[in-house]
């Protein structure tokens, strides 16, 4: 019997489990996203419980964040070499026993620890799902439909997160926003291993470990100058010490890029100004939303003595703006092009902001929640066209790449926005609070100002 070494090409999954994985993938999303706003309304009583101010709190959210950041791109490349389901599993794996760590932490150390752990898991989790997504998609419309219903998935997480975090720290206490992600990873796992088929790059990509290694050294030290500044002193001797070395590791990044055959990012991207902006504006998006949370958290419940569950619920205008726009940006990206959507998210999010500059301890919470709705909308609308920009008039081979870039950039937005919110706040007694946030609203507002720069940018539809 004649036999072949070719494998035969796997058959085409059935409608019904191509959408159902797109369910199990977008349940990780959910849960990445989730456990960003899950905890940062958290933050007070995680301070409280453990006795730590908030600087030591802007650490409980960015070690999450620069893991994630820093391992995005590398983990693609491991889907993409090792199998993406099995990746996908591992984050998964990772991400849940974090999270029983973080749950029994016993001091801030371990909890930051574990934190950064979640967020190495976390990056396993959202590029490699998403990949899974396009791979089980084959038709360009029904995969365009599930991109739209991925995008909404974020805003979704964002409104269970602060109202969930909310009900389960006034009934159970700060633990609980750990204890919860158990239940969902396990259920995810078994549905990976149900329903998702395993799939792999058409030509993989080669690992850049000293890249890798200088990139997360360069957002650790950014990151960490900007939590630690306030305390050791901007003009200090290890302040500047740290401004030496992230300079030198950037160079040393550049340098070992422009010259690998397969970098861990392509420079070369950075050279049309759509991408440059675009990346910039996906930081400056997600700065925003991030400064506006956390100042937010900070005041309803210090300043303004709200539960948890009553701060929470307070952002809800933010989430459900931001829920109802992400599926109209991306309609509207398809039919009129990328500049009007960006034109929308600037202005609403300018407004936003402006709308608290004059924060104070009376002020009323109608406004609160216009000025919530307000940042929500323009976060609602930013992220479709940004996304579009950035790989428009990109071939294939360099699409992925500037997607991830993309990606990486906005998880670098979460680390500064809570590292320059909690430096703007930290120290501040209750009494002062108010007015220690309003320095924070003038950024949402020049956030909102920028993505009108990127607007113009932005190519009109042919």
């Amino acid at each position: 019997m004649l036999t072949t070494s070719l494998a035969a090409p796997p058959a085409p999954l059935s409608s019904r489990r191509r959408w159902t994985v797109l369910a199990v993938c977008a349940l990780s999303m959910f849960l990445v996203g989730v456990d960003a706003t899950i905890v940062n309304v958290g933050l007070p009583e995680i301070g409280r419980g453990l006795g730590v101010g908030t600087r030591g709190l802007e650490w409980v959210v960015d070690a999450y964040t620069v893991a994630m950041a820093s391992l995005l791109i590398v983990s693609g490349a491991l889907a993409d070499r090792l199998g993406r389901r099995r990746i996908f599993r591992t984050g998964l794996l990772v991400f849940g026993l974090a999270s029983l760590v973080c749950a029994l932490a016993p001091s801030l150390g371990v909890l930051v620890a574990a934190r950064a752990v979640q967020g190495i898991g976390a990056s396993m989790l959202s590029p490699v799902a998403l990949a899974i997504v396009v791979n089980a998609m084959p038709d360009p419309r029904e995969r365009a439909r599930a991109i739209g219903v991925w995008a909404s998935v974020f805003g979704l997480s964002m409104a269970a997160g602060p109202v969930t975090g909310g009900a389960l720290i006034g009934a159970f206490g700060w633990r609980a926003v750990f204890w919860i992600n158990a239940p969902v990873v396990v259920i995810a796992l078994v549905l990976v291993a149900l329903f998702v088929p395993e799939s792999r790059g058409e030509r993989a990509r080669r690992l850049d470990l000293p890249g890798q290694l200088l990139l997360t050294l360069v957002l650790c030290l950014t990151v960490g100058l900007l939590i630690e500044g306030p305390r050791i002193g901007w003009a200090s001797p290890v302040a500047l010490a740290g401004y030496a070395l992230t300079t030198v590791a950037t160079a040393c990044f550049v340098r070992i890029e422009l010259r690998r055959e397969e970098p861990l990012m392509d420079l070369g991207l950075f050279r049309r100004p759509p991408f440059v902006t675009a990346v910039l504006g996906a930081t400056a998006v997600f700065v925003a939303l991030n400064v506006t949370l956390l100042l937010s958290t900070l005041y309803l419940q210090q300043a303004r003595g709200l539960t948890p569950l009553a701060a929470g619920a307070v952002t809800l205008p933010l989430a459900l703006g931001a829920t109802v726009c992400a599926p109209w940006s991306g309609a509207l990206v398809g039919r009129l092009g990328p500049r009007r959507p960006l034109l929308l998210a600037g202005g609403f999010t300018t407004a936003g902001g402006l709308c608290l500059v004059g924060l104070d301890g009376d002020t009323g919470v109608p406004l609160i929640l216009f000025a919530f709705l307000l940042i929500g909308i323009g976060f609602g609308f930013a992220n479709a066209p940004l996304t579009n920009t950035a790989v428009s008039g990109l071939p294939p081979s360099r699409a992925g790449v500037a997607g991830a870039v993309t990606s990486t950039s906005r998880q670098v937005g979460v680390a500064v926005g809570i590292a320059v919110a909690g430096g703007l706040v930290a120290g501040a007694d209750p009494a002062g609070l108010a007015a220690a946030t309003r320095p924070g609203w003038l950024i949402v507002a020049a956030c909102g100002l920028f993505l009108l720069v990127a607007a113009r940018t932005a190519r009109p539809r042919s």
